[in-house]
């Protein structure tokens, strides 16, 4: 356990065995700060990315330091972290503080110069977002935001959105997703004990192929399984 302290020099294992308990710690403080710190960055989730990123590293590559202190660190700006998102969510000038509101950089056809410029955003970086939604004129832009994480969300006005099947009173089938059921030879059995079925009904559903030559099936809502890739192409599918 030598490799967690300060060391003059460490051996090849003792690197190969620092990495492998940094790189597992570094997973469970991922884990305890939730999927929200590895989506879109926002101002808490940078700067506790930025930080954690730098403590980590260190003791990782300098021998002279030890990894326990940045383990114990890194613990306490976990706890520290959870502790603000959680304060944020009861104390609301802390979660304008932590998650401020959305900009509003276009609004009925027209450009806010005065929020743009309070976003820090160019007006070439504006249309290569608009670009991004397929909007080549902000005269078709009914309402446009800057969000905290960093995003541009666009909403052009009816006149030129498509037109939908609600639109001409078209009848339309029910939403049906499906599911991959199987994957590369293997079931999914959380997903066959949420359908409320089993392995042997499974095995039935893609005769005459064998399990262990499915690499994809699918599953819907009408519990209707179908075969995408088989390893044996000569296989005839279902």
């Amino acid at each position: 356990m030598d490799f967690f302290k300060s060391q003059e020099s460490l051996t090849a294992m003792g690197w190969i065995l620092r990495s492998i308990v940094g790189f597992v710690f570094l997973l469970f403080a991922a884990k305890m700060m939730g999927q929200r710190s590895i989506s879109q960055l926002r101002f808490l989730d940078f700067i506790i990315a930025l930080t954690l990123g730098n403590i980590i590293a260190h003791p990782l590559s300098d021998e002279h330091l030890g990894l326990k202190g940045s383990m114990i660190t890194t613990v306490s700006l976990v706890i520290l972290y959870i502790a603000a998102i959680w304060l944020s969510l009861k104390v609301p000038l802390l979660k304008q503080f932590f998650d401020p509101p959305a900009i509003t950089l276009i609004q009925d056809g027209k450009l806010d110069y005065r929020n743009l410029s309070k976003a820090k955003l160019p007006i070439e970086f504006l249309y290569v977002e608009l670009r991004k939604s397929n909007v080549e004129d902000i005269s078709k832009v009914a309402f446009a935001a800057w969000e905290p994480g960093g995003t541009l969300s666009v909403f052009v006005n009816t006149a030129y959105q498509p037109v939908t099947p609600a639109d001409l009173k078209l009848p339309t089938q029910p939403f049906n997703l499906t599911k991959p059921i199987i994957t590369d030879g293997h079931m999914e059995h959380a997903l066959l004990r949420e359908i409320g079925k089993d392995s042997a009904w499974l095995e039935t559903e893609i005769q005459p192929l064998a399990l262990k030559n499915v690499i994809l099936a699918t599953v819907d809502k009408k519990l209707a399984v179908q075969v995408h890739v088989v390893r044996e192409q000569s296989t005839p599918l279902k």
